[in-house]
């Protein structure tokens, strides 16, 4: 086992692709760009969905969401899809998964065969999550979890995160939080940043979610150590998905007068679908793209004021710098224990985030950019250029097939992504597009789907005569929807055909054809 590669996967949890110190000189992530300079940094790569779920189920599976089940937010990852952690153990390796997972919804449908164990109230049950990797792993392919489901200081906190915090003498945690999503009071919430409107969170900076998520990674790879087995880790950061709060001194780490957020351009929405021009209104109806009643990220109003958004962009910024300094403690303890050079490092995040760019905050069903496109940084000595940089369209949907790849398997026939290592390695060309779902509801009143390609972007949405077209090289702040301008009409042509394409390319084929009938 000992030429095989060891497999980091780190992540965050709705990072603009552009807050990264090497992209963007107001960011300070001097991890990040320590580990660009051992690899290559990825600039177009691409999520599969901008929301949580199902991308991250697709980091395991390999799959669209379209094909693993997780399609949307408030789903579950079926637990009988084949997962990479599943392969990987087949080989020989741990694997471990240590942070936020989000695979399954906040709570249990036993009618519509959901159970979930990341629901109320079992989050909050210590309990049961005390003996979780005795009785309940492997789960989706990982052999040891320690997991916790909550942003910042939702309710949601609990799990092993409420378990170490009550080891390290934080007896009433449960006041930093706000309340919980089952209406059960078991706290005043009296030190919750969200409940006193403010983004410095009282919480000791050493008792954060993301020092034990870095603290618990750094233990994970001394174990495998220990134990002699090559690993695949996945630490998975929660931050700096919203609310926007953080301990000091991060959250007084950037001044909110430097920050520089996106605007609105007037006439920008001209020509795009209505639920865009919706966000402008003061109160806007989208109760007919809400047929399910359970809501729709983002289909709301977007107007606030620039001092407000300059606030929260300086925060969002200090919860990067956070996490980008647990990074580099886990790095420390790769160089510490002479794993680095044999280790695959591979750095993104699930999604993007909006932070004012055409009006919009947070996430929704806007394939711009800021929300489809994330970091992307791979590192791998002697096999991954260091200091390098590529604009060579990447998907999140090919992690799985390239890390098995990287660990000597054959890709498993269960993934639909592509094996682009020799991509990573060698720069050959073996995707040159990218897909992007989105199903927010289970009918269609929220389905769209976009492709990346050749410079140009088109979006199109299920049941509508509404398309976007945007040519990124002549309007790369896709300002201009160029899908009725005859200019285009051979482009437009072209990009619908290449998505039929890419629909075909991306069918599985779950077994070897064996006979001829």
């Amino acid at each position: 086992m000992a030429d095989k590669p060891n497999l980091l996967l780190i992540t965050s949890d709705q990072q603009h692709w552009f807050t990264l110190g090497i992209n963007n000189p107001k960011i300070k992530t001097p991890n990040l760009d320590r580990l660009a300079k051992m690899g290559t940094n990825f600039t177009r790569a691409y999520c599969p969905n901008p929301t949580c779920t199902p991308t991250r189920a697709t980091l395991i599976t390999g799959q669209y969401p379209s094909q693993h089940g997780a399609f949307t937010l408030g789903t579950k990852l079926p637990e009988n899809v084949p997962t990479l952690g599943e392969y990987l153990h087949d080989e020989g390796y741990w694997t471990a998964l240590v942070g936020k997972a989000h695979f399954q919804p906040l709570f249990s449908h036993p009618e519509l065969d959901c159970e979930s164990v990341e629901s109320y109230p079992l989050l909050r049950d210590l309990e049961f999550w005390k003996t979780f990797n005795d009785k309940h792993t492997p789960w989706y392919g990982f052999d040891y979890v320690e997991t916790c489901r909550n942003h910042t200081d939702e309710g949601h906190a609990g799990q092993h995160y409420g378990i170490w915090l009550e080891e390290q003498g934080l007896t009433d945690w449960k006041e930093y939080f706000g309340p919980r999503n089952d209406k059960v009071k078991d706290s005043n919430w009296s030190k919750s940043p969200t409940q006193n409107k403010t983004t410095h969170w009282e919480l000791p900076e050493e008792l954060h979610y993301t020092a034990w998520t870095g603290k618990r990674t750094i233990a994970a790879i001394e174990k495998a150590k220990a134990d002699n087995k090559p690993f695949f880790i996945w630490s998975s950061y929660h931050d700096p998905h919203p609310p926007y709060a953080v301990s000091e001194p991060w959250a007084s780490m950037y001044n909110p007068q430097d920050m520089e957020p996106g605007e609105f351009v007037e006439g920008e929405f001209d020509k795009m679908p209505p639920p865009h021009n919706m966000t402008r209104e003061d109160k806007p109806d989208f109760s007919v793209y809400n047929k399910d009643g359970k809501g729709n990220h983002g289909y709301q109003r977007h107007v606030h004021e620039r001092k407000w958004m300059q606030e929260m962009m300086a925060c969002y910024y200090g919860m990067i710098s956070f996490m980008d300094h647990w990074i580099g403690q886990t790095l420390d303890a790769l160089e510490e224990n002479g794993m680095i050079d044999n280790t695959m490092i591979v750095f993104t995040s699930d999604h993007g985030h909006f932070l004012g760019q055409h009006g919009l905050l947070a996430k929704g069903p806007f394939h711009y950019d800021d929300v489809i496109r994330v970091p992307m940084i791979a590192a791998w000595k002697d096999h991954i250029p260091a200091g390098k940089e590529t604009d060579d369209v990447q998907s999140l949907v090919d992690y799985a097939p390239t890390f098995c790849a990287a660990a000597g398997m054959d890709v498993p026939r269960s993934m639909s992504g592509k094996n682009v290592l020799a991509n990573w390695t060698d720069g050959e060309e073996v995707r040159d597009y990218a897909i992007v779902e989105n199903h927010h509801q289970v009918g269609p009143e929220v389905h769209l789907r976009t492709l990346i390609h050749k410079g140009y972007k088109l979006t199109i949405y299920r049941g509508r005569d509404w398309a976007e077209l945007f040519d990124m090289n002549k309007d790369p702040n896709e300002l201009n929807n160029v899908i009725d301008d005859p200019a285009y009409h051979d482009i437009k042509d072209m990009m619908y055909r290449k998505m039929a394409d890419a629909a075909l390319d991306a069918e599985m084929t779950h077994m070897a054809r064996v006979y001829g009938a």
